[in-house]
């Protein structure tokens, strides 16, 4: 039961609506109801201000990290149930169960089950847990996200381009585990397929770039 207990807490962790939650504490609003309905540190920063935005950010990267540094722990323990091996069997790579933990928390946050299935974009949960997993990719990835906010001030554009990098950088630059990589790709793709509002709204001019207020 150790294996599906760690994936269980993994979800319920990133379930925990920290951007919807800090709002309704601290303006008794619903960020489901303002802006763009997102329930992402993005649209609480845009609606209800940086300081309340800042505060989710960091907690729904707190709750990426937390994920990924429970089943680092439970993994590495000598209650785990499963003998660990190298990366050819899924089932008993460490680097498997732990970067799943981190999928799970991504999809977690964008589909909690406190919210009825309806959350957020899962870029800052998604870089807490790259963060845990391996700090150096995620700093080239931030690096990414820099370049390309500043020269587009898009920050969905920049969102999208450094989720992608990140599996480039973990086979390319520090050499991850396989199944580090592999699942990387899948919350990549997670994330990409989440913009799919904001990739419209660019390839129609429409969207809105960082500091610039809705008409």
């Amino acid at each position: 039961m150790i294996p599906a207990g760690v994936l269980v807490v993994a979800y319920l962790i990133g379930s925990i609506p920290f951007s919807f939650l800090v709002v309704k504490l601290t303006t008794g609003a619903a960020t489901r109801q303002v802006g763009s309905r997102n329930v992402g540190a993005t649209n609480v920063a845009r609606s209800f201000g940086k300081l309340p935005g800042v505060i989710a950010l960091i907690l729904d990267i707190a709750k990426g990290y937390a994920a990924v540094a429970i089943a680092e722990w439970v993994t590495g323990s000598s209650q785990w149930p499963l003998q660990i091996g190298g990366d050819a069997s899924p089932i008993h790579s460490r680097a498997f169960w732990v970067s799943l933990c981190g999928l799970i928390a991504v999809l977690a946050h964008v589909f909690p089950i406190w919210l009825r299935f309806h959350g957020g974009k899962g870029v800052a949960t998604a870089t807490g847990a790259f963060l845990a997993l391996d700090p150096l990719a995620v700093a080239a990835g931030a690096i990414v996200f820099l370049i390309v906010l500043i020269s587009s001030r898009f920050v969905s554009l920049a969102s999208i381009t450094a989720a992608a990098s990140i599996p480039l950088f973990l086979r390319f630059l520090t050499h991850a585990p396989f199944w580090t990589i592999i699942i990387s790709i899948v919350i990549a793709i997670v994330i990409i397929v989440k913009h799919h509002s904001n990739i419209a709204r660019l390839a129609q001019g429409s969207e809105r770039r960082m500091g610039e207020r809705k008409e």
